[in-house]
């Protein structure tokens, strides 16, 4: 994929990150996201899954901050998100999708009503649609991610593809 390519489906993703749409992803736009998974598994802010997806939310602000927040204002413009995303990210997927996994481990957690490490697509799909996927998106890329044999989702297989969405293109890229 040549960086042009590369830039423009970064880009795209910058909408993603930016859940209150005021033009730049900051902290608040983290918490929002983990409000709205809360909210959509029923869990209080408070309890211990609750404080565990915002203290993970937190960590991928961070992260996020510490990759593309380069006048250290508190916010990620589009221009810092892409230009950070491109140099620092494209020969390195794995590390955008390390400073996610505390984040992915808790909604993961939300998301496994029995407490084995895994998650039903329909349960992954909930979870996406709450970060503002769109339902038909939301089923599709969760039916994507059961890649064991069983159809069930994986902290590792939940890590991998969302540095694959980040990372590799896409054919409307």
């Amino acid at each position: 994929m040549d960086s042009i390519e590369y830039e423009r489906k970064i880009a795209a993703r910058f909408a993603s990150f930016d859940q209150d749409g005021n033009g730049y992803i900051s902290r608040e736009d983290f918490t929002t996201a983990a409000a709205a998974v809360r909210t959509e598994f029923g869990v209080t802010a408070r309890s211990e899954q609750g404080q565990a997806l915002l203290l993970g939310a937190e960590a991928f602000w961070q992260g996020m901050a510490g990759i593309a927040d380069h006048d250290g204002d508190q916010r990620i413009t589009r221009e810092e998100f892409v230009g950070s995303a491109v140099k620092r990210l494209r020969d390195n997927a794995g590390r955008f999708a390390e400073i996610a996994r505390p984040f992915l481990h808790a909604v993961l957690a939300l998301a496994d009503s029995d407490g084995d490490g895994r998650v039903a697509p329909e349960e992954a799909a909930r979870a996406l649609r709450a970060l503002g996927v769109p339902e038909e998106v939301a089923g599709e890329a969760a039916r994507a991610l059961g890649t064991d044999a069983d159809g069930l989702i994986s902290e590792s297989g939940i890590v991998t593809a969302f540095a694959a969405y980040f990372t590799t293109p896409e054919p409307d890229a």
